[in-house]
């Protein structure tokens, strides 16, 4: 196996903006889950806050020709924190199903595990254009939600206050989002499938090794 790549860790400008935005999620958590309309309006301008650093710090590495294999891991992962955080919350207010969250969460941390993996190896995993397509959708889709929650007098779409929750256009949009999230982690899957073998094979070994012993 190759030795792992050496982790550029330099904090520029884009990988400052990656960790403003890993910093900016708990704060929009606890005030979104506080559920008062003061709160409320204060995370969703988090929220926006957080989403402009993902487009500023890719804008910046590629501009000034500041991307790092740190970058190139944790701005994809800050993401994914950001997007887990604002599904699971919603899920939590009965905006969403669990289980759609649970859907797009689990394969984000398969994802995740692979692409750390390939880090370590020394071949990291570039970002294809259909995850970014899902990121930015599901992105948009928690914007417009919040946007929609914070406008006073529009009709109630918490699931367990509607007579028809399949027919929400929360759900809808959604359960299209899960189906582009599947289709890019299936996708994630075949493209670096020889990372997964040569994962399988470290454990293999391991494994085989602790018999022997």
């Amino acid at each position: 196996m190759e030795r792992a790549a050496r982790i550029d860790m330099r904090l520029t400008i884009p990988n400052s903006l990656t960790l403003v935005r890993f910093l900016l999620t708990p704060v929009f958590y606890f005030l979104l889950i506080d559920g008062s309309p003061d709160t409320r309006l204060l995370a969703s301008i988090i929220f926006i806050a957080a989403a402009l650093t993902d487009w500023y710090d890719g804008y910046f590495a590629r501009r000034l020709g500041m991307v790092t294999r740190w970058g190139q891991f944790m701005d994809p992962l800050a993401d994914k924190v950001l997007i887990s955080a604002a599904l699971a919350v919603l899920a939590q207010l009965d905006y969403l199903f669990w289980w759609m969250v649970i859907v797009i969460i689990s394969r984000d941390f398969i994802v995740t595990f692979l692409r750390l993996f390939a880090l370590y190896i020394g071949k990291p995993i570039i970002t294809t254009v259909v995850a970014k397509w899902k990121t930015f959708l599901q992105m948009t889709f928690v914007l417009a939600a919040l946007v929609y929650i914070n406008i006073p007098g529009v009709p109630e779409i918490r699931l367990n206050m509607v007579t028809l929750p399949w027919l929400q256009w929360t759900t809808i949009v959604v359960s299209i989002i899960i189906l582009l999230t599947a289709y890019s982690g299936i996708y994630y899957l075949i493209v670096n499938r020889l990372h997964i073998i040569e994962l399988w094979r470290i454990i293999w070994q391991s494994i085989t090794r602790k018999k022997v012993k």
